[in-house]
């Protein structure tokens, strides 16, 4: 008995210690939950303790040598890139005022010192008013000086003191390599002066333009591209421009890792003729093409000419047009222009494009079912 009893009072001890414990455990955790709040709840105006205070900042580690080279591109590269808005004038449907609506906007870059500034041409497509605002946010009226929408071109200019204006570098396209850096500074969605960078993805590409040209030699890059970027320079690693940022291929209309550009060769021959006619000068024969509809019916391998210019290159170089009537006859095939085969307009079109007013070229001309050489001198067209 007086062990049970004896065992009883050490299992009745234990139990209470465990208690007194637990009670104690309880107390000092109420106490620190107390001390800080409760959780889930801020801890109170008067609470000083470490978690109100800002954390320490870690050191940060020097920048890699290429970003510091991307930073510095964009840097000195910035001050080149503008911002371009287009307005469009509407007027009130009762009390006829008329008023400015944003229709488009786009990026651009400063040609020169002069206040010329290049774009795309459909970033100023329409435009009843155009706003050129600055890398240091000054807004300037801008007028349309020339475009060539069958390269997606277009310069306009602003008036501002020349040393307020830093011309861009210029590169050129013709060395590119795929796979070489590149870096795209523009303003899409609005937000001014956004760099993304990647590489040359493929080289002579060729898109449609605005006027169902094909634009010849344009750089395809990954570097992210959307809409606002349009018009943007586009430059390589030593910060000088090898393109202009011209459109995308997107089902959703953002990036999609597929940008095109205009290179800057092209840019750098059709520029000074904007900026000296406001137009640029095409190279002909003298002779209006059929539409490639109209010749396909005809089974003709090349383009056929339907209407010579009387005492043009072409009627003197003796090419005969398409007559209609009871004496219908089809006019001169050409096959090829300097070897080079040719089988649609664009086609046509291209080849001329490669050459300048009052140069010659070997036409391959085909006449009823007999193919002879023409020696043809170029004139500026329309």
């Amino acid at each position: 008995m007086v062990g049970a009893c004896g065992t009883y009072g050490v299992t009745a001890l234990h139990r209470l210690s465990l208690a007194v414990l637990l009670a104690a455990s309880a107390l000092v955790g109420g106490a620190a939950q107390s001390a800080v709040g409760e959780w889930g709840r801020p801890l109170g105006a008067t609470y000083s303790g470490p978690e109100v205070r800002r954390r320490a900042v870690t050191p940060a580690a020097p920048l890699e040598l290429e970003e510091s080279h991307t930073v510095q591109i964009f840097e000195s590269t910035a001050p080149s890139v503008v911002f371009i808005i287009n307005s469009a004038l509407m007027r009130q449907l009762f009390s006829r005022n008329v008023y400015e609506v944003p229709q488009g906007a786009g990026s651009g870059f400063v040609w020169n010192q002069e206040g010329y500034i290049v774009t795309n041409s459909h970033v100023v497509y329409k435009a009843d008013s155009l706003t050129v605002v600055l890398a240091d946010q000054t807004e300037h009226e801008a007028r349309v000086v020339g475009a060539d929408s069958d390269h997606d071109l277009a310069v306009v200019q602003i008036q501002v003191p020349r040393e307020r204006l830093s011309p861009i570098p210029v590169g050129s396209s013709h060395d590119l390599k795929v796979g070489q850096k590149v870096l795209a500074i523009g303003n899409p969605f609005g937000l001014d002066h956004t760099l993304t960078t990647g590489v040359v993805s493929a080289l002579h590409r060729s898109i449609e333009s605005m006027t169902k040209r094909t634009i010849e030699n344009v750089i395809q890059i990954d570097a992210a591209i959307n809409p606002g970027n349009s018009g943007g320079p586009l430059l390589d690693s030593g910060g000088r421009l090898i393109g202009i940022n011209t459109m995308i291929v997107s089902p959703s209309g953002a990036s999609s890792g597929i940008g095109f550009a205009v290179p800057v060769d092209t840019i750098n021959d059709i520029v000074p003729q904007l900026i000296q006619l406001g137009k640029v000068i095409h190279a002909g024969i003298g002779a209006a093409l059929l539409p490639d509809s109209v010749a396909r019916r005809t089974a003709a391998q090349g383009v056929v000419i339907g209407q010579v210019d009387p005492g043009g290159p072409a009627d003197r170089a003796g090419l005969r047009g398409t007559t209609q009537g009871r004496s219908a006859q089809l006019g001169d095939v050409i096959t090829a222009v300097d070897g080079e085969a040719v089988h649609t307009v664009d086609d046509w079109r291209r080849s001329l494009d490669r050459h300048k007013v009052g140069e010659q070229v070997q036409l391959q001309v085909l006449r009823d079912g007999a193919s002879r050489q023409v020696a043809v001198t170029l004139v500026e067209v329309q």
